[in-house]
Order: structure tokens, then C-alpha cells, then sequence
């Protein structure tokens, strides 16, 4: 059964970390849009991951099993905006630019979100050799019944 929960939480991992990947590609994408739905310069999403808490039907089945195992992976709890400033640039043909030539260009820092993107590509290339690592384990003990 802990291999199964291995599995569990590592799928969890992976899960997060590909969504945490396609807001880190969505900020890239949306690097120079200053309309947005509600009026202003687009700003920059960050995820918030959370401990994935067990249901209480499955510490209840811990306790009697005497599992001591409270950890049931990872969620993404959030999206949150970045509150960081835009940034004003100088362009007095833009048609978003104010009355003084400038336009509101997005919080989104190109070299920052490729730092994130390669951050969670590590991370969820770890938990690819996590879950490769569990399933040899699981195989390795089927060959022992033979």
C-alpha cells in the first residue's frame, strides 16, 4: 500500500509542477500585453503550492493502521498576482500611451520567469525519477513472488 502512496504523492508533484510550468509560459507569453480584461497592463500570475492534507477518512484509516504518515503530496492552493509595479516605457506612438508619451508595460521579467521555468522543469524532472524510482521498486518485488 505505501507503494501506491508513493505514487499518490508523486503524481501530485507532477501535477503542480506542470500547471506551476504553464502560468510560468503564460507570463512569458503575455510579456508585452498592455490591454487585459480589466483595463491595464497585464501582470504576473505566481502559484502557491500547499501540503496536501489527507481527508479524515484517510487519517482515521492512518491512526488504526498505526501510519504515522500524515503527508498526501502537493496542491496548488493559489494564483496570486504579482503587486510589483509596471513598468513605464517611453513610447509616445503607442495607443496606450498617457499624456506624457509613456506606456505601462507589465510586471514580467523575462530572465526571472526563465529562472522559474527551469526550476520547476529540475522539480518535476525529480519527481519523474521519483516515480521511475517507486515503480522499479514495486517491479523489483513482484520478481520476488516468481
Amino acid at each position: 500500500m505505501s507503494f501506491l502512496n508513493s505514487l499518490n504523492i508523486t503524481g501530485s508533484a507532477l501535477t503542480a509542477e506542470r500547471f506551476r510550468t504553464d502560468i510560468i509560459l503564460q507570463n512569458i507569453a503575455n510579456q508585452n500585453t498592455t490591454r487585459t480584461e480589466d483595463g491595464g497592463p497585464y501582470r504576473r500570475k505566481q502559484v502557491v503550492f500547499r501540503e496536501q492534507e489527507l481527508s479524515f477518512d484517510k487519517v482515521l484509516g492512518n491512526a488504526v493502521k498505526t501510519n504515522k504518515n500524515g503527508s498526501g503530496g502537493v496542491i496548488v492552493e493559489e494564483v496570486v498576482e504579482s503587486q510589483e509595479a509596471f513598468v513605464p516605457v517611453y513610447d509616445p506612438s503607442n495607443p496606450d500611451a498617457d499624456e506624457n508619451g509613456y506606456v505601462q508595460m507589465p510586471n514580467v521579467n523575462s530572465a526571472e520567469e526563465m529562472v522559474d521555468l527551469m526550476a520547476a522543469t529540475r522539480a518535476y524532472e525529480a519527481n519523474v525519477t521519483a516515480l521511475n524510482i517507486t515503480k522499479s521498486m514495486a517491479m523489483k518485488a513482484l520478481e520476488i513472488g516468481k
